[in-house]
């Protein structure tokens, strides 16, 4: 879930349930809505941002900021600039396409094999994350887009019941950077890609292993088009 974007900071943020069952705590909600700008490509590589700056933009005290960032430093995600702030990491080209690479090694399979296995009523639980995110392109809102995305995702992996899995690809999706988003949404072109959320689900309540394949493979290369999209 995103951060609270207001015009005043709350006090306390309530802990809200994950995927996982687990709790997050208002400091990971604030990692979360920033990874989710950095990945959307709102927060931009080389540019240096202040923990007061982006408190202010996302509604929040400057000190979970603060702390965020540091978690999103090892992380590698942004540099510590000193007396200044924190410097967004650049990512390589061949870098995005070992991530792509990897991910098709891991998800389609996966997923693939959860067209036999996976629990109807679980996968229809993932539904309402595949209509945010669907929602979320017609809005052109890019960090709800992002976030829904890999809620979807995620818990779609976490399904198998490989939790190394699903860390393993949370972190690709973490390292990667989609700076084309911005005009695919003026382009119209974002909305597609959405669908195909659906358009999964579908197919694995189908028990569709060869129309899942081929949705996911076509949805990875999607993926890798967007961020080849700022070229």
């Amino acid at each position: 879930m995103a951060v609270q974007r207001a015009s005043a900071p709350p006090t306390t943020a309530p802990e809200l349930p994950t995927l996982g069952g687990k709790k997050s705590s208002y400091r990971e909600r604030v990692v979360d809505a920033l990874r989710a700008a950095m990945i959307a490509g709102e927060l931009r590589p080389g540019e240096v941002y202040s923990a007061p700056t982006l408190a202010a933009r996302f509604g929040v005290s400057a000190t979970p900021v603060r702390e965020a960032m540091l978690d999103l430093v090892k992380e590698g995600l942004v540099d510590t600039v000193p007396n200044k702030g924190f410097r967004v990491t650049a990512v390589s080209e061949k870098e995005l396409d070992e991530y792509t690479h990897i991910r098709a090694l891991i998800e389609i399979p996966t997923v693939v094999g959860l067209a036999g296995t996976a629990d109807p009523v679980s996968l229809e639980a993932l539904r309402p994350a595949a209509r945010e995110i669907v929602h979320a392109a017609v809005a052109g809102d890019l960090i709800a887009y992002v976030e829904a995305d890999t809620r979807f995702h995620l818990g779609l992996l976490a399904l198998a019941g490989n939790a190394h899995l699903v860390e393993v690809v949370g972190d690709l999706r973490g390292r990667s950077r989609l700076y084309g988003l911005t005009a695919l949404v003026e382009a119209g072109r974002l909305l597609a890609s959405a669908q195909e959320h659906l358009e999964l689900l579908d197919a694995l309540l189908d028990r569709d292993k060869r129309a899942v394949r081929e949705i996911m493979t076509r949805h990875l290369g999607h993926v890798r088009g967007l961020w080849a999209a700022h070229d």
